[in-house]
């Protein structure tokens, strides 16, 4: 990425609320926003439409579309819309709107990529939203701790649903397919970005799984772009339970080590040892940069305003 471009392309990998809060800044930053979106969700809404119509699963594409909803009367209500469930006691009860409404374009035109552009041109989004997959994919992890009996144990755990909820410490992520097809756009994406921000997320099931896609992992490695790797606030009951910031940066290396770093992003809030962390990313390539990135209001969230900030000084600056 050219020092000081105004308008930098960017494409930001994940899936669920970390990619969500991620777009919601970066879509302050720039117009040439792209998501590349997890698709191995297997539960909730998602799940079941997944199941009965064959379709990649639409959850992680539904908030990454709302995310890029404009803030003015016309994006805030489809946003509202997209993300508004049916509560009842009959089969629409958990369905996500929005969900619905992609799988019913998909069914209409017959591609993921066309459907999702156009829901994408009817909501006013900001920035294009796509899978990183052509296929619906699952998600196997390698799981410690399961048994009380014989603590280490290592189980395997199938479904992203199971390995996000699990009791146990994760120790890797793998794939079903293990060579899943990778979207073309996405890879074209990542080949003509300025800069790639990966993270934050749900680091096993959201983050990672987009280093598990061979072609993906390869674009990201070769592209010229600058690339940011956000961390989360807090460990994540489940996945990352009593993680570090550093150990999330070991996991990292250990299931993509030829890929390079050029920033990790930190909440200096989340940080007790920046020295360590610094050197953790140190050795992907990394420069440390520690920020007041978090809402503060103790939920574990990032602040889009405040990440827009420092995204900007990061990829623009």
């Amino acid at each position: 990425m050219s020092g000081g471009q105004a308008d930098p392309r960017i494409v930001a990998l994940g899936g669920g609320h970390g990619l969500a809060a991620s777009l919601s800044a970066l879509r302050q930053v720039t117009e040439h926003l792209t998501a590349v979106v997890t698709v191995a969700d297997d539960g909730g809404s998602s799940g079941r439409l997944r199941k009965e119509f064959g379709v990649l699963p639409p959850g992680d594409l539904r908030q990454a579309l709302a995310a890029l909803c404009g803030d003015d009367e016309w994006g805030r209500t489809w946003a509202e819309v997209l993300q508004h469930r049916f509560a009842s006691d009959g089969q629409l009860a958990g369905h996500a709107v929005g969900n619905l409404l992609i799988v019913a374009v998909w069914e209409r035109l017959g591609k993921h990529v066309d459907g999702l552009d156009w829901v994408a041109r009817l909501l006013g989004a900001r920035g294009r939203v796509l899978p990183m997959s052509a296929v619906p994919l699952e998600i196997t992890a390698q799981v410690q701790g399961l048994d009380p009996l014989d603590p280490d144990a290592v189980r395997t755990l199938r479904g992203q649903s199971e390995v996000a909820a699990t009791a146990g410490r994760v120790l890797s992520v793998a794939l079903e397919p293990a060579d899943p097809p990778a979207c073309p756009e996405a890879i074209d994406a990542v080949g003509a970005a300025d800069a790639i921000v990966l993270g934050p997320g749900s680091w096993f099931t959201s983050v990672l799984v987009h280093l598990m896609v061979p072609e993906l992992r390869r674009a990201l490695h070769q592209t010229a772009a600058r690339r940011i790797l956000t961390l989360n606030l807090a460990p994540q009951a489940g996945e990352t339970r009593d993680y570090s910031p550093e150990q999330h940066l070991e996991v990292l290396a250990a299931h993509a080590p030829d890929l390079r770093i050029d920033v990790v992003l930190a909440d200096d809030a989340s940080v007790a040892d920046q020295s360590a962390l610094a050197k953790a990313a140190a050795t992907l390539g990394a420069e440390l940069v520690v920020a007041d990135v978090a809402r503060g209001d103790g939920s574990h969230r990032h602040d889009p305003e405040r990440l827009a900030r420092v995204y900007g000084k990061v990829l623009v600056g």
